[in-house]
């Protein structure tokens, strides 16, 4: 039986170079069989493609659009392309800042699902109100997931609980972050990674919207948790290159 072939993605810019040598050491591991690795570096100058590529990592160098959206989207689809040019069955997305266990592409795979996301964390404001009134704000941290909302909420998602990722699951989801998902080439030959013009969302709200238009589901394995690296730099830095 022939192994699917997975390109394992990786956007990435010079903020993230802290977390360079943990993250290489964590993919070194990865004991899936059929797998390459290629980064796509966005950062404004050649510096830390230079070192990239002195390190014989297969990257490839790309534009610094001015706006965050519209680069990330741009390096996206460079991943997206080469995973069609170069026959791969799947991309594992993954962020710089995300480590993952060394089982993560076997656990992902084995499910034969078009989209499939590993759980990792991030940080969320939550303000608690008393009688209308706010008593406090917090940061918590909350999985990078979204359900469908009740009926009755007028938002259309929700986040994900900490508890409902506890243990070893597999369902359903109504959206997830780009950190660490498993994409099918299917699901690539119909979707590009986009953001919308005027709008805050980023792209891996816009893919999931697209995901679902297409009518493909999008799962979650809870068994696979990694270890999202943000809070060793700068707490800010999780939300984007």
């Amino acid at each position: 039986m022939d192994i699917p072939k997975v390109l394992v993605g990786v956007i990435t810019a010079s903020p993230y170079e802290y977390c360079l040598r943990e993250f290489l050491d964590s993919v070194k591991t990865f004991i899936y069989d059929n797998f390459d690795l290629l980064i796509v570096d966005n950062s404004e100058d050649n510096s830390y493609y230079d070192k990239l590529k002195s390190l014989s990592l297969n990257v490839i160098k790309d534009e610094h659009i001015k706006d965050i959206r519209d680069r990330l989207v741009h390096s996206r689809n460079i991943l997206r392309d080469y995973v069609l040019k170069n026959n791969y069955d799947y991309l594992l997305s993954l962020e710089q800042d995300i480590i993952a266990p060394k089982d993560t592409i076997n656990r992902l795979v084995r499910h034969n699902k078009d989209i499939v996301t590993a759980v990792y964390f991030k940080l969320v404001e939550k303000s608690y109100f008393e009688k209308n009134k706010l008593i406090k704000k917090t940061k918590e941290l909350y999985p990078v997931l979204f359900q469908f909302a009740p009926k009755e909420m007028k938002d259309k998602m929700r986040f994900v609980l900490p508890l409902e990722v506890r243990g070893d699951k597999f369902f359903k989801v109504r959206a997830s972050g780009l950190g660490c998902i498993l994409i099918s080439r299917k699901v690539l030959e119909k979707i590009k990674f986009r953001t919308v013009k005027g709008n805050t969302s980023y792209d891996d709200l816009w893919f999931c919207d697209d995901a679902i238009k297409h009518r493909f589901d999008i799962y979650v394995d809870t068994s696979v948790k990694c270890k999202h690296l943000f809070i060793k730099k700068d707490k800010n830095l999780f939300k984007k290159n």
